[in-house]
């Protein structure tokens, strides 16, 4: 429960800080560039322990947050502004992008995250305990690799990005941006799946029921 709470609120946060572009030296990226890693490491240990099932759960629990987010935003834009309040146009100018950034994060984390997922326990079939690295890998380069492809696509108007070299720097950066991310704390996604384990008494069961 932790974990998919977690979760959650990274994706609901991301949705949030994305609405930014950010610009670092020639790269274009957006204002959650440094939360998405995190996200698929806590989607390959919940995989990795708890298996697809669970994980395409906890994706349906994230995706109906968000659009309950969403929904809120626009609830918000509609109301009337008091006679006080002085910020409209700069809450309309970033709250009103949510819902195409929320479409965006929608589109590439379903996806993503389900073919993360996917890939990981399929991989987790062919080789058993062993080769954790490899699920891990494997199933980030195919995740994000179509997570950035649909998000970058249907975000990248609402934050700015107009031409097809701004398009394509966007979408590499942000996908060798992820990978790399990944794999650089893939050393510490290793201790939390076997802490998980060693403590998580339905993994310990199911290991006894293994054939020796």
């Amino acid at each position: 429960m932790p974990l998919a709470v977690f979760f959650v609120a990274v994706m609901m946060i991301s949705t949030l800080t994305g609405t930014k572009g950010v610009q670092l030296g020639p790269l274009n990226t957006d204002g959650a560039f440094y939360l998405f890693p995190l996200a698929y490491v806590l989607g390959d240990v919940m995989s990795e322990v708890y298996g697809f099932r669970t994980m395409r759960r906890v994706v349906w629990v994230g995706f109906s947050a968000l659009i309950l987010m969403s929904l809120c935003m626009w609830i918000t834009i509609e109301l009337p502004a008091a006679s006080f309040y002085t910020h409209q146009d700069a809450f309309v100018a970033v709250a009103g992008v949510v819902p195409q950034i929320l479409g965006a994060s929608l589109a590439g984390y379903l996806v993503g995250e389900i073919l993360n997922s996917w890939v990981l326990v399929k991989i987790k079939e062919c080789t058993g305990e062993k080769s954790l690295w490899a699920r891990l890998l494997g199933s980030t380069m195919v995740g994000e690799l179509a997570d950035t492809l649909i998000f970058c696509t249907i975000a990248a108007p609402a934050i700015g990005i107009a031409s097809g070299a701004d398009f394509f720097n966007y979408v590499v950066v942000g996908y060798l941006w992820k990978t790399c991310a990944e794999i650089v704390v893939m050393p510490l996604t290793y201790l939390v799946v076997k802490w998980i384990k060693r403590r998580e008494p339905s993994y310990q069961a199911a290991l006894e029921e293994l054939p020796s």
